[in-house]
């Protein structure tokens, strides 16, 4: 029973460590604040709303996709990204066991 929760606590770490470096770019948490703002987005809107040519906004595109943060759909010659809900909502979790409130009673440093 204590390795599948050692195995269980190791996934976690990991997916919270692929989450971080997929969002650990100013362009990607642009790319993020934008498909939750419009729900879906064309990659082409992208491109006009970010100081970046298209071929990087597919590079970024692509590592939060790799990350599962957003999903793609193609829809004739253009693809829409949107944010994965079951994803997200999973790293939002994540990070929310990190990111609490800390409680120091006094200082150590």
């Amino acid at each position: 029973m204590a390795i599948a929760k050692t195995d269980e606590f190791i996934l976690r770490d990991n997916r919270i460590a692929q989450y971080a470096k997929a969002l650990a770019h100013p362009a990607r948490v642009a790319i993020i604040q934008l498909l939750l703002k419009e729900q879906a987005c064309i990659c082409g809107d992208i491109v006009n709303e970010l100081p970046l040519s298209q071929s990087t906004v597919s590079q970024h595109l692509k590592e939060l996709k790799k990350a599962g943060l957003i999903k793609g759909e193609i829809e004739g010659k253009k693809i829409c990204y949107c944010i994965n809900t079951e994803q997200w909502n999973r790293a939002s979790n994540y990070f929310h066991t990190i990111f609490r409130p800390v409680t120091n009673k006094s200082e150590c440093c």
